[in-house]
């Protein structure tokens, strides 16, 4: 026989029955995105595919440093990562709207963004520089591209960069904006512009991969790094210490300047943190 319960004893069983979904949703709400990550099985990251050597296309699969980077970090955090590639004007206010945990592009690490963003210990330079053709010798040195048409993506660090060197050095020079750099390195090889600014790791490997193309040295731009980077909150912080910690690894082991030695086929130096930006 089942044993009846006092009214007032009944009352407070119903009312805990009726609270706890209450409290699930609340206790899943109050997560932060690493445990959020980790039930789901997985972390989402958003990229652009047309970003040699760190995210490109070959034979119609994903390649280059950021995947190779991000098995690690997969392996290291035991999350299946999921990439989503979008045109990069749109990666940022993605990121701010929550539609991924974080991006890999990677972004040049600036002081604008760090106000904005937080940045992961960076994992290669980002120095800006000039791809031009190897058969053009009227540039010898950045300062040739005045009276010009120089190339650069649209919302990007090495744009501003480009835009203040010119404007600093007093140059004549029209620049002409693409959604992606693979789009300028089509219109440099056509003959429709001079020169791309774009980081110095990422032009040398197009030089290299491309002998029609070569470097203009030295870099025009300020010393700078790329790094990946999430939402600036208390709910996005551990999943970013997380993240931290499979790069400082990977820097300390030397396994960071093997893929950086792979992509780049030379090894940088590049601090723990950037605590101040130069850009």
């Amino acid at each position: 026989m089942m044993t009846k319960l006092p009214i007032s004893r009944r009352a407070v069983l119903a009312a805990a029955a009726l609270a706890a979904p209450a409290l699930l949703a609340t206790r899943s709400a109050s997560a932060n995105n690493l445990e959020k990550a980790r039930a789901a099985g997985e972390l989402l990251v958003a990229t652009e595919l047309h970003f040699a050597p760190f995210d490109f296309t070959e034979g119609g699969r994903q390649t280059g440093m950021n995947s190779e980077i991000f098995a690690e970090i997969g392996k290291a955090l035991n999350l299946r990562i999921r990439f989503q590639d979008l045109p990069w004007p749109g990666v940022l206010p993605g990121l701010e709207a929550g539609r991924f945990d974080l991006v890999a592009g990677p972004a040049t690490i600036t002081k604008a963004r760090m106000e904005r963003y937080r940045f992961c210990a960076p994992i290669a330079d980002a120095t800006v520089a000039l791809l031009k053709r190897a058969s053009d010798a009227s540039i010898t040195k950045p300062e040739d591209i005045n009276g010009k048409t120089v190339g650069c993506a649209q919302a990007t660090a090495q744009l501003t960069q480009l835009q203040n060197f010119i404007r600093d050095k007093g140059l004549n020079v029209q620049v002409r904006e693409y959604q992606s750099f693979s789009e300028t390195y089509a219109d440099l090889a056509a003959g429709r512009i001079v020169a791309v600014a774009n980081s110095l790791p990422n032009i040398a490997y197009v030089a290299q991969q491309r002998r029609v193309f070569a470097v203009v040295s030295p870099p025009f731009g300020a010393k700078v790094y790329f790094g990946y980077l999430g939402r600036k909150d208390a709910e996005t912080a551990p999943l970013l210490d997380a993240i931290d910690g499979v790069i400082d690894a990977m820097r300390t082991d030397g396994r960071l300047a093997a893929l950086q030695t792979k992509w780049f086929g030379q090894s940088f130096e590049v601090p723990a943190r950037v605590v101040e930006a130069n850009a």
